[in-house]
């Protein structure tokens, strides 16, 4: 099993959640690039996979053996959290807690726990001053691990593709966001909706991207639109190389993750 050794600084960390109610918005892309962006500044980061599908965790190249621990035991105390938090491979500064099928299970135990949306934010205070910045990749749909992964949000970003199918998933999470605000079941306020797959033909966009943006600035002004994620191959081929996109030789398709990084550098 590995043993993570932590050394504590002075960080109060900050928390992004990345979520959307749709599968396929660009969840796991965006926490991806992003905390690799941040881990590549010097940042101390720590990246949840809150997915039971666990695309995260195979795309960090992480492999699990039998009985190692993840995020499932980390909620449910069975590990000191330390046990569950995993460095990724190639990459300085950069942590992990993992999933895999078994979250399926922690539905019911939230639920039952009396204070699921909390829950892992009450997990993440030891750990509070080890990390700079926490990135949350939060499952697709509207289920007790995604409430408990915005609970413990100081800011959200929501994914939406640039389709109607993105504008439909937008309008379903910041439904949930405001009935968790409501509810004091979260203090996470939306850092920006970053549009995914926005498909430009040349240096024209085409008409369905540009209506989905354009209903998605309705939603929520122009102000909190993110740059784009432009449809591109050479995403895949980062993730399939686990490279950045620098180092591929496209550092312009970092701009998203740049400008998102100047915002939660301010939080």
């Amino acid at each position: 099993m590995t043993i993570l050794i932590l050394v504590v600084y002075i960080y109060a960390m900050i928390t992004v959640a990345i979520a959307s109610l749709s599968g396929g918005q660009g969840k796991t892309t965006a926490s991806l690039f992003l905390s690799r962006r941040l881990a590549s500044l010097g940042y101390p980061t720590l990246v949840i996979d809150a997915d039971p599908q666990h695309n995260l965790t195979t795309y960090l190249g992480l492999e699990l053996r039998p009985n190692q621990p993840t995020l499932i035991e980390v909620l449910k105390k069975s590990v000191p959290i330390v046990e569950g938090i995993y460095p990724v491979e190639n990459s300085d500064n950069l942590f992990l807690i993992p999933s895999d099928e078994g979250l399926d299970a922690a539905g019911d135990y939230l639920a039952s726990s009396g204070v699921g949306a909390t829950l892992l934010l009450h997990r993440l205070e030891q750990v509070a001053s080890v990390f700079k910045f926490c990135i949350i990749d939060a499952p697709p749909q509207r289920s007790q691990i995604c409430l408990t992964a915005i609970g413990a949000a100081l800011a959200l970003i929501i994914p939406a593709e640039a389709s109607v199918k993105g504008y439909g998933s937008l309008v379903r999470t910041l439904d949930l966001l405001n009935t968790m605000q409501d509810l004091k079941a979260t203090n996470a306020q939306l850092l920006g909706v970053l549009p995914f797959r926005d498909r430009w033909i040349g240096n024209t966009q085409t008409s369905e991207s540009r209506l989905a943006i354009d209903g998605m600035k309705e939603e929520v002004g122009s102000e909190s639109i993110l740059p784009s994620i432009r449809e591109s191959e050479q995403y895949k081929k980062a993730i399939n190389r686990r490279k950045t996109l620098t180092e591929l030789g496209h550092s312009s398709l970092e701009y998203p993750f740049e400008i998102i990084v100047d915002k939660i550098q301010k939080l």
